[in-house]
């Protein structure tokens, strides 16, 4: 979710960081319990695009979605493959890169930064400026609230957006492009390549590491911790999904009507599903729609679990 412009850089930062206590974020949510290695997916689609489709009209948007049922292999897959914005659904993904690669020191550390720092959706790093925050706290602001400063802070801690390109191309990700901070990346403009991806990149990168091996198990904890309590998507893939199913998800909005979620939801029977949503309505000023996302999801489970 993103909001408004950013203030001067954030210069050298870095240099005064300083090994202090982590600041005093809430514990993220209770994690499911971790489940064994997913099967790979099949090619086998379990469902007719029609219901897609009529949802674009419905809705006046251009809908791509990808989802897996780790249990057994099916998929759903509608304009998988074509680019959107991905917004602040990289957030998820720079979790997962710094869970990989910072050891526990790290992640305590605390990161300075001044006023000038502060984008305008700063709803968790505009209450530290004084004392500053852990690197583990800026992890829980940026995927919990969407904290733009912090996630531009931990940008800067993989080498910025080129670096978090080359780490999910590290991980067989060839798809998604980082190429701007906060806010810039959310302009979604058509045609425009820059800060994209796909529903099936997005979902398979979020399924290495949510249900991969890519993380170690108590770093996979943390971070399905993280997503199950995130804070912006009750109207997304969580409101399209039946009462008691488990999920966990980041979301992303931007221009030109850009709405996403991305998630792995855990109903009670049967392995986790996988699910990727982006949407946009190709006109500048267009509003997005919660809705779309939900009712996409609506097919999705029908789809794999009806």
């Amino acid at each position: 979710m993103t909001r408004g412009h950013r203030r001067p850089a954030l210069g050298a930062f870095l240099l005064i960081c300083a090994l202090l206590s982590a600041c005093g974020e809430a514990e993220p949510a209770a994690a499911p319990p971790v489940v064994p290695p997913p099967v790979v997916p099949s090619s086998r689609a379990a469902t007719d695009v029609r219901p897609l489709q009529q949802l674009e009209r419905r809705f006046g948007a251009r809908l791509g979605v990808h989802a897996v049922d780790t249990g057994t292999g099916a998929t759903v897959a509608y304009r998988a493959d074509e680019r959107f914005a991905h917004a602040s659904t990289f957030k998820a993904l720079l979790a997962g890169v710094l869970l990989d690669r910072l050891p526990d020191a790290e992640l305590r550390r605390v990161v300075r930064y001044t006023e000038d720092d502060l984008l305008e959706w700063a709803p968790i790093t505009s209450r530290h400026v004084r004392t500053g925050m852990a690197v583990d706290a800026l992890i829980a602001a940026a995927v919990q609230h969407s904290d733009n400063t912090a996630a531009n802070l931990l940008l800067d801690l993989v080498g910025g957006p080129p670096g978090l390109q080359r780490a999910l191309r590290d991980i067989g990700d060839t798809t998604t492009d980082v190429s701007r901070n906060e806010p810039a990346l959310n302009t979604a403009v058509p045609g425009d390549r820059r800060d994209t991806s796909t529903p099936r990149a997005l979902g398979t990168d979020l399924h290495r590491y949510v249900l991969g091996d890519l993380l170690p198990g108590t770093r996979r904890q943390k971070l399905i911790g993280l997503l199950a309590g995130n804070t912006t998507g009750d109207s997304f893939i969580r409101a399209g999904v039946p009462p008691g199913w488990r999920v966990g998800d980041k979301t992303g909005s931007g221009g030109y009507g850009t709405r996403n979620d991305i998630a792995v939801v855990w109903p009670p029977t049967g392995g986790p599903l996988v699910v990727a949503v982006q949407s946009d309505r190709g006109r500048p000023g267009a509003p997005s729609d919660d809705a779309l996302i939900a009712e996409a999801t609506k097919v999705v489970v029908a789809a794999l679990r009806g």
